[in-house]
């Protein structure tokens, strides 16, 4: 595969740029579907999902469909998810597709491929990525976002409870007590981001919660993000508590390479509010936390 002419983080950068940093989710909750006047289908996660993307284009630069919410209806759901991914990225959206893959070897090479390659069913921008078995596990999709101008966002601190122990657990290291796991994925991440060609941001991000006291996970923002910052996304902001006018102290010196992710707050508006509610979020996300890149 040839490189692509553009990367990952030039276009995360032009985003910012036009249309600020809020990322919209798609995820067509039976509870959604329902309020919004939907089936409980493939159909209805298709027509909800396309419904965020005509209201989400030319107000904001990115949606977030959560994978897992197209996947429970099977082929349909795949079906849907592929009309609603190939609608965002023909209206110039920026699409992550939230799909928390992770493996080893030609397993996840292959989930690399589903999402990040160019004229793939699936094709998205980004996608979320889990590293449990190390960062080197996914050494494969890593380069393969790189080479195709696609990116990728490896789990290092999530909000839910459950992972509070093993992400703040200590991995030893030579002459050292040791950093946290939410950090040696920051930190590896960072390493491969920054041996590549220089960008505004680097091709490979992390997701980090914002509902999180990011010390408490070894991470300090307080320090310089480095050459390439890992892009930020988000998740945590409207429905689970994160306060936006907190989001330059939450993420600190990351902050310039942060994603505002949005879902719930948003989407819980109808669809008939939807573009208004969209339009006035990313003014106010805008407001918060500029345009600029560092």
């Amino acid at each position: 595969m040839t490189a692509a002419s553009t990367s990952f983080g030039d276009r995360l950068a032009s985003v910012f740029a036009e249309f600020g940093r809020l990322c919209v989710g798609i995820d067509p909750h039976a509870h959604l579907l329902r309020e919004w006047g939907l089936e409980e289908s493939g159909a209805g996660t298709r027509e909800f999902g396309l419904r965020v993307v005509d209201a989400v284009a030319g107000r904001a630069g990115i949606v977030k469909p959560q994978v897992a919410f197209f996947e429970r209806y099977g082929a349909a759901g795949y079906a849907a998810l592929e009309d609603v991914l190939a609608a965002a990225r023909a209206a110039g959206i920026l699409v992550i597709a939230d799909a928390k893959r992770g493996d080893i070897g030609t397993s996840v090479e292959a989930y690399g491929q589903a999402w990040l390659t160019p004229g793939s069913p699936l094709e998205a921008d980004a996608m979320t990525i889990a590293a449990f078995q190390g960062v080197g596990s996914i050494a494969a999709p890593m380069e393969l976002a790189e080479a195709a101008g696609k990116g990728l966002f490896v789990l290092a601190a999530t909000s839910n409870p459950e992972a509070e122990l093993i992400q703040r657990a200590l991995v030893p290291v030579e002459n050292a007590s040791g950093r946290t796991v939410s950090r040696a994925i920051i930190d590896d991440v960072k390493e491969f981001n920054e041996a590549q060609s220089v960008h505004p941001f680097g091709s490979i991000g992390v997701v980090l919660g914002a509902t999180l006291d990011l010390a408490r996970y070894g991470i300090d923002t307080r320090s310089p993000a480095g050459v390439n910052p890992p892009p930020v996304l988000a998740p945590g902001f409207g429905h689970q508590g994160a306060k936006l006018s907190e989001a330059r102290s939450i993420f600190g010196s990351y902050a310039p390479a942060t994603i505002v992710s949005e879902s719930r707050a948003i989407l819980s508006s109808g669809p008939d509010k939807l573009a208004n509610v969209v339009g006035t979020r990313a003014e106010q996300v805008r407001a918060e936390m500029g345009s600029e890149i560092g």
